[in-house]
């Protein structure tokens, strides 16, 4: 029989989506889980969303431009100027999904063998990415005891090799809540300016940020205009992650016309779901819609951290922004422990579902005690599944 080819071989599966067979078998026992492993908010849509959809869905449904839709593009460098970012139609490309706008960045800058770096934990996907693409992704150190901010320079620089192209990094981060300083950021920028790499960061989760912390773009960084990409989603802002639309920016002519090759190949983003962003954007709602949706979820993550904070042995910093939270277990694995509660654990016949954090490193070994928790159920909902992983970790302490 022919083999498979090495991308097939090496592409890790999902460690977010890979206990879910463990789920369904307790669902089918009988037992309540609650997802938290799984970055689904659960807010409604907007309505203006759907409106713009059904507005358009008549006659022939037509590929849209690969570039995307003029009008989308139009409503996009507007939704951008509202946070002081300038983009024209060209430095803006509508994706199948963030996933297909950080493909087509690591493709546009890197040839098959390169490395990218970034800070560990980060978004597991980025493996995925990489080995389709052929890239490496080198692991920059952070750590849970210090609230995973960034190390200094030295450290950094380190890390790079004459095949090192980018660096990538999430702000706000998955899976760990953190949100870069400007100071961060800046240091990022320099090295890129110094060591010649593109800067690509991942700003799916602008918005979402607690207590006065602001997420500052990288296309707000003064100097670094023609190695900056910024790729993004409405998956979270607007609770659409099926709409699966993206976006890739940068002012780098040239990485933008790459992107577009790619999107050529594929042909067309999704044109129903342009049609629904183009109504939302034009909207009145959508700036009040993610308002409170943010105070939403800050009262979520402050039930979370509440109440890890009450769990013995448990090391996590508060999260500032996204909707994640990456702790630190006083066990040695806790993917075995994720498992155990899906399979043998229940209070009042209810347990829960974490994501293990070891496939979110690079490093060998790193995250094997450690699970990102996702606080996107309501904050009832939250109280009692933080009232489970409790009373799940106390229990398995005691017999391990």
């Amino acid at each position: 029989m022919p083999s498979i080819s090495w991308r097939a071989r090496s592409v890790q599966a999902s460690p977010i989506r890979k206990l879910k067979p463990l789920a369904d078998q307790a669902k089918r026992a009988g037992k309540k889980v609650y997802h938290l492993n799984i970055g689904q908010p659960d807010i409604p849509t907007p309505k203006e969303y759907f409106d713009g959809i059904r507005q358009a869905a008549q006659g022939v449904l037509a590929y849209s431009p690969s570039q995307g839709l003029d009008e989308a593009l139009d409503a996009l460098a507007e939704y951008y100027r509202t946070f002081e970012i300038s983009l024209n139609r060209d430095q803006i490309i509508v994706t199948t999904g963030g996933s297909e706008a950080i493909t087509f960045a690591m493709l546009a800058v890197t040839d098959v063998g390169d490395q990218i770096l970034a800070p560990e934990p980060y978004y597991t996907n980025y493996n995925s990415y990489a080995q389709i693409t052929g890239v490496q992704i080198v692991p920059i150190e952070t750590r849970a005891e210090d609230g995973f901010r960034l190390p200094d320079r030295t450290s950094i620089e380190a890390k790079i090799t004459p095949k090192t192209k980018a660096i990538l990094f999430c702000n706000p981060g998955n899976p760990t809540g953190v949100v870069y300083t400007r100071a961060e950021l800046e240091m990022l920028a320099e090295i890129a300016r110094t060591r010649n790499l593109y800067l690509i960061a991942d700003e799916v989760y602008r918005e979402f940020t607690y207590d006065g912390a602001q997420a500052i773009s990288v296309l707000q960084l003064p100097g670094i205009e023609d190695r900056a990409i910024l790729v993004d989603s409405i998956s979270k802002r607007f609770s659409a992650c099926g709409a699966r639309i993206g976006v890739i920016a940068s002012k780098n002519s040239s990485v933008m016309e790459s992107a577009l090759k790619f999107a050529q190949a594929r042909l067309s983003p999704p044109t129903l779901e342009q049609y629904g962003l183009i109504h939302l954007l034009k909207s009145s709602e959508y700036k009040n819609f993610v308002r409170e949706m943010i105070s939403e979820f800050a009262r979520r993550r402050d039930v979370v951290y509440a109440e890890l904070q009450q769990m013995p042995g448990v090391i996590c910093a508060k999260p500032q922004g996204a909707f994640y939270v990456t702790a630190k277990l006083p066990l040695e694995d806790a993917e075995h422990f994720v498992r155990w509660l899906l399979t043998d654990f229940s209070l009042d016949n209810e347990t829960v579902m974490l994501a293990p954090a070891a496939e979110f490193y690079a490093t060998p070994g790193k995250g094997r005690d450690e699970v990102r928790i996702a606080y996107v159920l309501n904050v009832d909902a939250l109280k009692r599944a933080m009232r489970v992983l409790h009373e799940g970790l106390r229990a398995y302490t005691k017999i391990r």
